[in-house]
This record gives C-alpha cells, sequence and structure tokens, in this order.
C-alpha cells in the first residue's frame, strides 16, 4: 500500500511540474489538451469532448417543430456497402431526410436523435451564416468590408487588405499551419488554449488575401472575431436568435468556448442529427424556413458555388462528381450535413472517422453516401 501511495504521489507530483513547465514555456494549453484526450484514452479530440470545455447555450425555439416521417420512414434497409461504410468509419447517427420529411435514420452504439456530438468544422458554415445575416441587418457593411475596420490590432504586410469574404472563402493569407495531430500546433492552441482572442491577434496576415485558397480555422475564428465586435453579442446569443429559434430547433445546442467565454468560431457546435439537418433544409429552401427567409437567397447562390477553387464556396464544400449539383458542410470526423438540390434531399452522418480525403478533395466515404443515397431518393 505504501508503495502504492509513493507511485501515486510521484505521479501527482510529475503532473505539477508539467502544469508549471507548460504554464512558464506559454504551453498552458498542452495540460488541458492531454486531459481532454491522452488521459481518457484518445490520442485527439473527440465528438464527446464538450464536457472539458466550457460552453454558451445556444436556446432552442420555445414552440420546436418536430420532423415528418415520409410514408417509407425506415421501411427501406440501407444498401451493403452504405451499412458497412457507416460502420467502418464508427458512424453514430446517419440521417436522410427526402422533401422535408425523414425517410431514413440510424443510430448506433447507444446514441439517439436527442445525443449531442460535436460538429468540428460543420460550425465554419454557421459562423458564415451569421455574418451573412450581420450584413443583412446592417451591422455589417458587406462581405467587402476591411477586417481592420473591424479588428485594428490585427498585424503583418497584408492586414490592411483583408476583408470579410476572404475569410469564409479561406484566402485570407493569414500566417496559420493546420495540424491537428500536432500538439504545437496553432490549431491545438487555439482549441485547447485559454484565449483565442489573443492568439488569433498575435497572427499576422502575411500573403496577399483573396489569390490563393488555404483552408484555415483561423480565418473563420477570425470571422467570427468580427460578428461579435459589430454586434456586441457572443456567437450563441446570435445563433439562437437569427438561426436555432427561426428554424425550430428542438433541442439548445452547446458552443465550445475558450475561458474567456469566446466561442471556437471554426468548430465545436453541439446538437444531434435531426436539428443538424435544418441546415440544409433551410439550404435547399434557398435560405427559408416555412415562410420565414433568414439568408437572402442571392447569398445561398453565392454560398454554395465556387469562389478560388471548385470545391469549396463561402465555407460551404461543393460536388459535382454524381451527376448532381451536392454542397455540404463538414467536420474532420467525418461530421456532414449533405444537399442535394435535385432530388430536395438532406444527408447528415455524425461519428467518430472519416475516410481521409482523396485527390478530389473529398472523402470516399462522402463519395459513398452520395451515390448509395442517390439511388434510394431518385426512386421513392
Amino acid at each position: 500500500m505504501k508503495r502504492l501511495i509513493k507511485i501515486l504521489a510521484g505521479i501527482a507530483l510529475l503532473f505539477v511540474l508539467l502544469f508549471a513547465v507548460a504554464k512558464v514555456s506559454g504551453n498552458g494549453y498542452l495540460v488541458k489538451g492531454l486531459w481532454a484526450s491522452y488521459l481518457h484514452g484518445n490520442n485527439s479530440a473527440t465528438i464527446d469532448d464538450a464536457r472539458y470545455f466550457d460552453t454558451h447555450i445556444v436556446e432552442a425555439a420555445p414552440q420546436p417543430e418536430d420532423w415528418d416521417l415520409h410514408r417509407y420512414y425506415n421501411t427501406i434497409p440501407l444498401s451493403p456497402e452504405l451499412k458497412a461504410t457507416l460502420e467502418q468509419i464508427q458512424t453514430v447517427a446517419f440521417l436522410v431526410v427526402k422533401n422535408d420529411s425523414i425517410i431514413s435514420e440510424t443510430y448506433w452504439d447507444n446514441y439517439s436523435e436527442n445525443s449531442q456530438t460535436n460538429s468540428f468544422s460543420m460550425a465554419k458554415s454557421i459562423t458564415t451564416m451569421l455574418a451573412q445575416i450581420a450584413i443583412q441587418k446592417g451591422l455589417l457593411e458587406g462581405w467587402n468590408q476591411k477586417v481592420k475596420s473591424l479588428l485594428p490590432e490585427l498585424s503583418g504586410t497584408h492586414a490592411d487588405e483583408l476583408e470579410l469574404w476572404h475569410l469564409s472563402t479561406m484566402s485570407s493569407g493569414l500566417e496559420w499551419d493546420e495540424k491537428y495531430k500536432d500538439p504545437f500546433s496553432v490549431t491545438a492552441k487555439a482549441y485547447y488554449g485559454d484565449d483565442v482572442k489573443q492568439l488569433m491577434l498575435s497572427l499576422p496576415v502575411v500573403s496577399q488575401p483573396g489569390k490563393a485558397y488555404n483552408y484555415q480555422s483561423g480565418s473563420t475564428q477570425l470571422l467570427g472575431m468580427c460578428v461579435m465586435k459589430a454586434t456586441g453579442k457572443t456567437l450563441s446569443e446570435l445563433a439562437s436568435e437569427w438561426l436555432w429559434k427561426p428554424m425550430q430547433a428542438k433541442n439548445a445546442a452547446k458552443w465550445h468556448t475558450d475561458e474567456n467565454g469566446t466561442e471556437l468560431a471554426y468548430c465545436c457546435f453541439n446538437s444531434n442529427a435531426r436539428d443538424f439537418a435544418r441546415f440544409g433544409k433551410m439550404m435547399l429552401h434557398q435560405g427559408n424556413w416555412n415562410g420565414t427567409q433568414i439568408l437572402d437567397t442571392a447569398f445561398v447562390v453565392k454560398a454554395t458555388n465556387p469562389s478560388l477553387v471548385p470545391y469549396y464556396g463561402y465555407s460551404f464544400w461543393l460536388d459535382n462528381s454524381h451527376g448532381t449539383k451536392v454542397f455540404y458542410q463538414r467536420g474532420i470526423l467525418g461530421q456532414y450535413i449533405i444537399s442535394i438540390p435535385e432530388y430536395n434531399t438532406v444527408i447528415v452522418r455524425l461519428g467518430h472517422q472519416r475516410i481521409p480525403p482523396e485527390d478530389d478533395n473529398h472523402s470516399p466515404d462522402f463519395h459513398v453516401m452520395v451515390s448509395e443515397v442517390l439511388k434510394l431518393v431518385r426512386n421513392n
């Protein structure tokens, strides 16, 4: 027993020393990262890690609207190829909406229609939507507004040239290296750090904006900071007021924040498959939800068409390889809200993994989901 106590005391002392060294070296975020991942049996962020973060509540609608169920609801089994792929990547929720009604819905591993999981980068599209609504309300001047008019502390050779649209289209020229597995990367610092605003304002704009696509979570974080500065509200407050309540969401959502209450604008909107699907329906209806125009129709067209590269618009991924237009929101672990306008179809997939993208910038599991669901909806 005494030996065990000594071992535990030694481990505790080691963690105290590691914490002290991390703080002194400016890498205090590593302690939180270690706690939230490795000490809980993971090697990176997970879909259920909201428990390790401060969060803001995104309030649901006082009178939510349930989804209608399609006349063929869950009567058509998932194809063997689709089922095998979904299970291979450890899916926890898979939902298909056709003509505004749920036609297929499956959950795994004790997850349910009310289970909340992390959106990861699907939140980038949400932040872009909030910026657009702020423009519609006259709180932001437009997508060509200079970022320094809102964040004058921004530095770098090309900081004066940076405009809001550069942030949404991933062409900001920001000094940012998008590495998810490197514990010393700026991505890890932003995710686990205690002051994301201070971090962002320490990063210069080093390349001419608007010239080259470079996927950077930091770009969306700056966009979120601009929205908060212009409105005087948190992103969670705005998401509730401008999106979640108008879309008649059933369950409150959670958005990760740093220790100062600033949302991680590029990720970490926690919700369930049925409520996530509302974004897809609203976008399919050109920004309209049951008669309420949430997003300007012209912006929906702009957002879901190519900007600098054929596969990315204004924070939406784009694909035309299946003989029909497809646009979607995507998270690093295979979180998807996929919209197929021609067939008025939305696909939501939530889970633990995805297959790394191939040369066309889309994951193989994405292609399986789209091709197999198209077989379903074309005939029903």
